[in-house]
């Protein structure tokens, strides 16, 4: 067993494992499930396992033996698993390939105008940025700052900001009639202007109308990558 065990593991070196065919795809997902055998399975089945998991192809006794109906349950249930554990791993890895620039998790306050004008002008050129102008007592800036709070979790790539009309040192642009105001801009370049942004919800709204809005002109990009979806899947054994 060991020399076959061997033999199988160089069989698998001699692939290029940045092979990105069908070939090394195939490959790939055979050395995720060998490399990925709960070890609290008995060891007769995660022989079984194994060897059903393996690319050989010279074992005609193995090929032309009938599976019991115990072994497709145990062979479809550890796939099964094993195939959501391999997605999720392909997910973060090409997240993280495709990751770029800095992280935010947060709202940034702004205090004045100059720090307005330096997050417009010095930020990443990749890197979204959304700003609100807030005034304290204007219906509606309060619970679209906490929708902002909410979306910054969601979307850690985009700075969300906020700045008090008064601070901008632009106030008189910026009355009580228009706010709260949400400007959007990428690379220095105003995407977006929606004075009184709050006139396009209901009265009591959330982060998902806001980001639904926001959606429409096209203005956020995809949320970040989660891998919390299939966990609760995985607890069990294999029985």
């Amino acid at each position: 067993a060991a020399g076959k065990m061997s033999a199988s593991t160089q069989e698998e070196e001699e692939l290029p494992a940045n092979h990105t065919g069908p070939k090394g795809v195939i490959n790939d997902w055979r050395r995720f499930k060998l490399d990925s055998v709960d070890q609290t399975v008995p060891q007769n089945k995660r022989e079984l396992l194994r060897q059903m998991s393996s690319p050989r192809e010279d074992d005609k006794e193995r090929l032309n033996r009938k599976m019991s109906a115990q072994e497709y349950e145990l062979i479809q249930e550890e796939d099964e698993r094993c195939l959501k554990r391999y997605r999720k791993q392909c997910m973060q890895e090409m997240h993280e390939r495709l990751s770029f620039g800095p992280k935010f998790e947060y709202v940034y306050e702004l205090d004045s105008g100059e720090a307005f004008l330096e997050v417009i002008e010095k930020e990443h050129r990749l890197t979204l940025v959304v700003v609100h102008i807030y005034q304290h007592g204007v219906k509606g800036c309060e619970q679209l700052n906490s929708c902002l709070d909410c979306l910054a979790l969601e979307y850690t790539n985009v700075k969300f900001c906020r700045i008090d009309a008064v601070e901008t040192g632009a106030a008189e642009r910026f009355s009580a009639e228009v706010l709260p105001a949400l400007l959007v801009y990428k690379a220095g370049e105003l995407l977006g202007n929606f004075l009184s942004v709050t006139k396009h919800f209901n009265e009591d709204f959330f982060a998902t109308d806001v980001e639904g809005f926001l959606n429409e002109y096209g203005l956020l990009p995809e949320k970040e990558f989660t891998a919390c979806a299939d966990d609760e899947d995985e607890g069990g054994d294999v029985e």
